[in-house]
């Protein structure tokens, strides 16, 4: 996942704004990190930060959870990739 920086950034990009309370309190408690990138809490969640924050820090907190699963994704994507390939080449058989 996307270090909590570039959060800030793209924020900063799209917004104006950093957003960092948002953005870190989704990553920076490990204890509660998973929890509060549960995809099935985010109606809860949203409603929280738009409440404390506004309507534009909930479409950042949406969009910070969606760089999330999308950079988790692609992580998962290029381990099976390599995976394949060392299986292949295991077996004496060329990879990509």
């Amino acid at each position: 996942m996307p270090p909590v920086g570039i959060h800030y950034k793209k924020s900063l990009q799209t917004t104006g704004k950093e957003y960092r309370e948002v953005h870190d309190w989704l990553d920076n408690d490990p204890s509660k990190k998973a929890e509060r990138h549960d995809i099935t809490k985010i109606y809860e969640y949203g409603k929280e930060i738009e409440e404390k924050y506004g309507k534009e820090a909930l479409q950042q907190y949406i969009e910070h959870i969606h760089d999330d699963v999308k950079a988790k994704f692609k992580h998962i994507e290029d381990d099976l990739h390599k995976a394949i390939s060392d299986t292949l080449q295991y077996f004496g058989i060329k990879g990509d």
